[in-house]
């Protein structure tokens, strides 16, 4: 599956970078691939806390991940890139790639999450201020 910006918009993705930790790792050098989804949280976390996502509660309903190259202690740093897949009323998609120091993809993974309403631990309708956030990241899926 590859993925398109929405028609008539410039998205750009949302990059942060994470550093391959020595802790990370196996006795070969290679990270093992409960830290992939750590390194995604990470870059989701900052994501979330750019603009106007940071100001309502999210909980992840879903997160699919598929591993496609090692990462190495020397892979670093890596570059986390964020887009939005979907928008709905109370929740949205993003999925996050996981890139090496050389730009190579090595991982995939997308993460429902589900705006939280603390109070009532209910989900809660997303707000025009994330709406707004999500739409400058918003590419669609093709297959």
């Amino acid at each position: 599956m590859t993925e398109r910006s929405v028609p008539g918009d410039s998205v750009e993705p949302y990059r942060s970078q994470i550093e391959v930790r020595w802790a990370d790792s196996d006795r070969l050098g290679h990270v093992n691939n409960t830290k992939v989804v750590e390194y995604m949280q990470e870059g989701r976390i900052k994501f979330l806390q750019s603009g106007e996502l940071r100001r309502g509660a999210i909980a992840v309903r879903k997160m699919d991940v598929e591993f496609l190259r090692p990462i190495k202690d020397e892979s670093g740093p890596l570059t986390i890139e964020i887009v939005a897949l979907h928008v709905g009323n109370t929740s949205y998609t993003l999925r996050h790639t996981v890139l090496d120091r050389d730009g190579g993809v090595c991982a995939r993974g997308d993460a429902v999450l589900v705006g939280f309403d603390v109070a009532t631990e209910r989900p809660r309708p997303i707000t025009d201020g994330e709406r707004e956030v999500l739409a400058r990241h918003r590419v669609v899926a093709t297959s």
